[in-house]
């Protein structure tokens, strides 16, 4: 199928609507999550039959949340600072596990690519450099569409603990800024129970 013909399906017009805009990264993390879902041959989760975990926090994470229904909130979808482009996706119920990682060469772009990117990042792009840098952008994702799954990823079936199910805890008051924290989230302190948050002000107003 054509990359403009699977921008205009509607699970991907899901992820579009979700994300803002179309862009390679979204492409890559709907890629991604459809490769974890078929070799799970699991659906989409409505709770916390599947658990995704990405390695990055870029846009195809959308994708992935939109896809799989894993989400923070319901616990089943882990973040990991990283930096990489690699997604792995677990079924309970088939108790299978896939760790989904983009290849080196699987989208570079071109050096006028990376020069627009630059100034685009820098909000030095003329009227014209942006509108050449959409038509680019969009072109790379028709591209990551397009490609066969085996081209841009490599594919690895794991053997490892799934992670446990999400947790419930009770929240009580920071005892410096009084704000209701999740009890385990809060460190104590001299005996006191201190949000992080109190402690990463009170180190940064430290001499």
């Amino acid at each position: 199928m054509k990359g403009e013909d699977v921008v205009r399906t509607d699970e991907f017009k899901k992820c579009l609507d979700f994300h803002g805009h179309l862009c390679p990264g979204l492409s890559i993390g709907y890629r991604a999550a459809k490769v974890g879902l078929e070799w799970l041959a699991e659906n989409r989760s409505a709770d916390e039959e599947l658990v995704a975990i990405v390695e990055n926090d870029a846009c195809g994470c959308d994708a992935v949340q939109v896809m799989t229904g894993c989400t923070f909130g319901k616990g089943n979808f882990i973040f990991k600072d990283h930096g990489k482009q690699v997604f792995t996706f677990f079924g309970r119920k088939s108790g299978r596990a896939v760790r989904v990682s983009l290849k080196p060469d699987a989208l570079t772009p071109n050096e006028r690519h990376r020069e627009l990117m630059q100034k685009m990042g820098n909000k030095e792009a003329s009227a014209e450099e942006q509108e050449e840098f959409r038509k680019l952008h969009e072109q790379g994702s028709y591209l990551v569409l397009e490609r066969p799954a085996e081209d841009l990823f490599k594919i690895e079936p794991l053997q490892v603990a799934f992670p446990p199910h999400a947790q419930i805890h009770e929240s009580n008051p920071c005892a410096r800024c009084g704000e209701m924290t999740m009890a385990t989230r809060l460190e104590d302190v001299g005996g006191e129970k201190i949000c992080r948050d109190c402690l990463d002000r009170a180190g940064e107003e430290k001499p």
